[in-house]
């Protein structure tokens, strides 16, 4: 993998100061798919899917 955990966390900053200032723009699109696109590159994307499914699986739970 090219890219290291440090530019994952840059392209979280970045996206996060966009987001507040709701100054999304195409190019800042761009850079959120690719914050995505590294993440699940990386070696966090398998703890985030796992929090996600549970996650899910207590919403069910609750509205059930």
């Amino acid at each position: 993998m090219i890219f290291s955990v440090s530019a994952l966390v840059l392209f979280a900053i970045i996206l996060i100061i966009l987001v507040r200032n709701k100054t999304m723009k195409l190019g800042h699109a761009i850079l959120g798919a690719l914050f995505g696109f590294f993440l699940a590159q990386s070696s966090a994307a398998s703890p985030i899917q796992n929090f996600l499914s549970e996650l899910a699986k207590t919403l069910n739970n609750l509205t059930s």
